[in-house]
């Protein structure tokens, strides 16, 4: 993974403990400039106002919680970022409420308690491998495909990959997160 020390980030938790052990962890990745936000509200205040390439967001917060900030970042009229990435964490790793992480638009789900191998992978696959944005009638996120699934058959089904629809893997960027421009197909 490239450094990220230019990367910048936004930490989205209501628990300060929390967000301290986040940003230990980022630091120790080499990143260098973290930004904190302690409900949605402030968060996406903090999108409008700084450049954030990479969110990571509580799922449990009151009155916005983690799904409806990412669903709120997705598709708000007055979104500053909406194809910024967001990684969900948290400490309810259900089923549902990650398919519910999934279908608001976040990119990746990450459970506590965190570890930093987990952390990292999360944040490599947003940096190095990162999956391409789909718009639908009813979802605007990143691609919730990865990979093809030769034996699926439903309404949706796509008939392979497109020009602006590449392979979730293969596919790799070197420039910093938050932006949506791929420097080289490794797959092709």
């Amino acid at each position: 993974m490239a450094s990220l020390e230019r990367v910048r980030f936004l930490v989205v938790d209501d628990n300060a403990h929390m967000i301290n052990i986040v940003k230990t962890l980022l630091r120790g990745f080499g990143v260098t400039q973290i930004f904190e936000a302690r409900d949605a509200t402030e968060a996406f205040h903090k999108l409008k106002h700084d450049a954030i390439d990479i969110c990571i967001s509580d799922y449990q917060m009151e009155v916005l919680d983690g799904v409806e900030f990412v669903k709120l970042v997705r598709n708000s009229s007055d979104s500053p970022n909406r194809y910024v990435p967001i990684i969900m964490l948290t400490a309810h790793s259900e089923r549902s409420k990650v398919i519910a992480a999934r279908d608001a638009g976040a990119n990746e789900f990450c459970c506590k308690p965190v570890t930093a191998t987990e952390l990292r992978r999360k944040v490599v696959a947003i940096v190095d491998y990162p999956r391409p944005y789909i718009k639908t009638g009813h979802y605007f996120g990143p691609d919730r495909r990865r990979k093809q699934d030769p034996k699926y058959h439903g309404d949706e089904r796509r008939e392979g990959w497109s020009e602006d629809h590449y392979p979730p893997t293969g596919r790799k960027r070197s420039a910093t997160a938050g932006n949506s421009a791929y420097d080289h197909d490794e797959a092709g």
